[in-house]
């Protein structure tokens, strides 16, 4: 393994403590523990797709880093496909987080905007790494 990718392995590690919590805070609200009363069934939604692709995401990233010390591209590209990787799971799970629409009925925040960016960052980044280890010596 190399160095980049230890690295980047260990942050992406490190930020996972992030999504256990989110995976319980998710469970406070599916509980209907005290203080959880007014959170709407759609917030509870995006809050659950934001969790689901935080786990995910997070995992593809840190498959994506090892998979990149195969790669025969050049070094600045690998490492904008590294930080890419980490990135988008950010952008996405973010967006949702971010994006629950405040009431009721009500529409989404803002930072729902993050999600389609996050999505192309991630699409883009995943590209890289597969033509990465298909591009003969």
């Amino acid at each position: 393994m190399s160095d980049a990718s230890r690295w980047m392995i260990a942050i992406a590690f490190i930020s996972l403590p992030t999504v256990a919590f989110g995976g319980y805070f998710l469970l406070s609200i599916l509980r209907r523990q005290a203080g959880t009363e007014k959170i709407t069934p759609e917030q509870t939604s995006y809050f659950r797709a934001g969790h689901a692709h935080a786990g995910v995401l997070v995992t593809l990233s840190i498959i994506g880093q090892l998979v990149l010390d195969q790669s025969r591209l050049g070094e600045k590209l690998v490492w904008a496909i590294r930080i890419a990787l980490f990135v988008a799971p950010l952008l996405i799970s973010g967006g949702f987080f971010g994006g629950a629409p405040r009431t009721a009925g009500g529409p989404a925040g803002p930072l729902i905007r993050f999600i389609p960016i996050g999505a192309v960052v991630f699409g883009l980044a995943t590209l890289g790494v597969g033509i990465g280890i298909i591009i003969p010596e």
